[in-house]
């Protein structure tokens, strides 16, 4: 009986790990600005599974490029929207700017760094380099998050948002809100290159898979500007159309479906890149902003700050599925894992 056993053990092992429930091969993080903490949240339960203090007005959310850390931007300057007379607001609290390391492992904070002057959003480059907006500096900081310093800021124009890299890794695209420009940034030389002309109150920054063609939303134009890469010039103005104002964008991994969250028109928006033709549209959830995919592309994630969730929409019936419950105002939107 006991050689029966034996020889029946590896089998019997296949046999249950087939039958054993499989977990997600991911997981959705996202940073609440309002709250000042990072929300994770489990997509095959569709559920918060935790939220853990990281610092002020957490915002701009990134994976490094071997997925084992999240890095968030941290700011201690009051949040000011448009219409707001900044005189009035409190002093900035310097000593809380900075980029948040969390550790997917353990799901603890290790440590801030450096990342400039009132950090917003940024961009991780391959060999680890974030490329970093700061609003306070009207700048493009090049942060070194292993040894925690500042290498470099280039002027971009007041208010820079908007941080996307090239594919290729070669060039860094910043914009600035107030300005209405994108600066191009060479990421060997640490130079701007050349500054480009969009709509106003320029937000995000996508690429298309090969690099020919960037992305950029022009929330106060309503409107989304393509920038051919090889020529550095607009060369086509996507109108969107009242009362959406275009914030933040996701590019399938094919580069035939552009998703782009409408904040207060609370719609997802579907553009064919190709065409710059609105495929669908359809509603998810109030001012959505940050906005993810799944690795296989199936479900997408969208932050909706001001109802302090996040709406989990199934991509192929454009559905909304569920509304997570998350921290307060939830800004960035993070899908780390495999496809």
């Amino acid at each position: 009986m006991t050689k029966l056993i034996k020889a029946l053990a590896p089998s019997l092992l296949v046999l249950l790990s087939s039958c054993a429930p499989s977990g997600p091969s991911y997981r959705v993080y996202v940073s609440n600005e309002g709250s000042g903490d990072l929300t994770i949240i489990d997509p095959v339960r569709m559920e918060a599974l935790t939220t853990i203090p990281i610092g002020k007005r957490a915002r701009g959310i990134h994976a490094s490029p071997d997925g084992k850390l999240v890095y968030i931007a941290l700011s201690g300057s009051p949040a000011a929207p448009p219409g707001v007379d900044e005189s009035t607001l409190p002093p900035p609290d310097k000593s809380a700017d900075g980029i948040g390391i969390f550790d997917v492992a353990s799901g603890k904070m290790l440590r801030k760094v450096p990342g400039g002057s009132d950090p917003e959003q940024f961009a991780v480059g391959r060999d680890g380099v974030l490329y970093v907006s700061d609003e306070d500096d009207a700048g493009l900081s090049f942060v070194d998050p292993a040894h925690g310093r500042v290498l470099s800021t280039i002027p971009t124009g007041k208010e820079p948002e908007g941080v996307g890299l090239t594919p290729d890794g070669k060039f860094v695209y910043a914009t600035s809100e107030d300005a209405g420009t994108v600066t191009v940034v060479n990421t060997a030389t640490r130079q701007a290159v050349k500054t480009i002309k969009v709509g106003r109150r320029p937000r995000g920054v996508a690429f298309l898979p090969d690099g020919s063609r960037a992305y950029i939303t022009n929330e106060n134009d309503a409107t989304v500007s393509v920038i051919d890469v090889g020529r550095l010039e607009v060369v086509q103005t996507i109108t969107l159309g009242a009362p959406l104002k275009p914030m933040g964008m996701a590019m399938s991994h094919d580069g035939s479906h552009l998703y782009v969250s409408t904040g207060r028109g609370k719609k997802v928006l579907i553009l064919d890149p190709a065409s710059g033709n609105v495929q669908a549209s359809f509603e998810v959830g109030d001012r959505p902003w940050g906005i993810a995919l799944s690795p296989d592309e199936k479900l997408l994630f969208t932050a909706n700050g001001p109802s302090n969730d996040v709406s989990i929409i199934d991509v192929a019936t454009r559905k909304v599925i569920k509304n997570v419950k998350v921290g307060d105002k939830p800004w960035g939107v993070l899908v780390v894992g495999s496809r």
